[in-house]
């Protein structure tokens, strides 16, 4: 078990973050996908990379890519607990739209301490999940991840709810949110056009066709 009392910059908790979202979706965080989320040079990375390992933070394999050890991953849990923590006072208490909650929250996770962030949890009455349908993390540097899959594993005449949405960018959000794609929605897959990808889907009435990199970062869980 670890304290984790030592003090982290703003940076190292974003990088710490930007590697557990990309290990938990694609089972490591290359180098190249690191320099797209934080919008920095490979340099930086390869620096930072090296840095933290020395810290104990993480490990870099060549060609595999960056991962959290425990003590990293336990960190980045903590920091990801007082985002979505603040996700959810933006849309539910100041009723901020949630495809800009993502962006807001970037700014106040590093501002707010798990003090308050306990407060806040309290307040909102311990929600289990961000507006997207991602787990918060608990006190404790927990985490309960249920069971769900891509929309793109879903064949013709499947139906799912909607369980998260695991890229939180604004205009992936804003889009989703038009057309109704949120946590809790039914929808069904009308049809599958390989080998591009594309899935037409249908909700409230209304089809959709979403490529694939949008139908990728849908979770949904089928109903029977």
């Amino acid at each position: 078990m670890f304290a984790l009392t030592e003090n982290v910059t703003s940076q190292t908790e974003d990088f710490l973050q930007a590697v557990y979202r990309l290990q938990e979706r694609n089972g490591t965080a290359r180098t190249g996908e690191l320099v797209k989320t934080l919008k920095v040079v490979p340099g930086t990375i390869t620096n930072t990379v090296e840095r933290l390992e020395r810290r104990g933070l993480v490990t870099h394999e060549a060609y595999r890519g960056v991962k959290l050890t425990e003590k990293g991953r336990r960190l980045a849990l903590r920091v990801l607990r007082r985002h979505r923590l603040s996700e959810r006072l933006l849309t539910e208490i100041l009723d901020v739209e949630w495809d800009e909650s993502h962006q807001v929250a970037c700014q106040l996770e590093h501002g707010v301490s798990n003090n308050v962030a306990s407060r806040i949890e309290k307040v909102l009455g311990h929600p289990k999940t961000c507006p997207h349908g991602n787990p918060i993390p608990t006190k404790c540097g927990g985490i309960i991840e249920e069971s769900s899959l891509p929309l793109t594993k879903l064949n013709p005449q499947d139906r799912g709810i909607v369980f998260k949405i695991i890229d939180e960018r604004s205009d992936i959000l804003e889009y989703l949110g038009k057309i109704g794609i949120k946590p809790q929605a039914l929808l069904e897959v009308v049809g599958k056009a390989p080998p591009e990808g594309h899935i037409t889907v249908r909700v409230s009435g209304r089809d959709y066709v979403l490529g694939p990199k949008t139908t990728s970062i849908i979770r949904v869980q089928i109903v029977e």
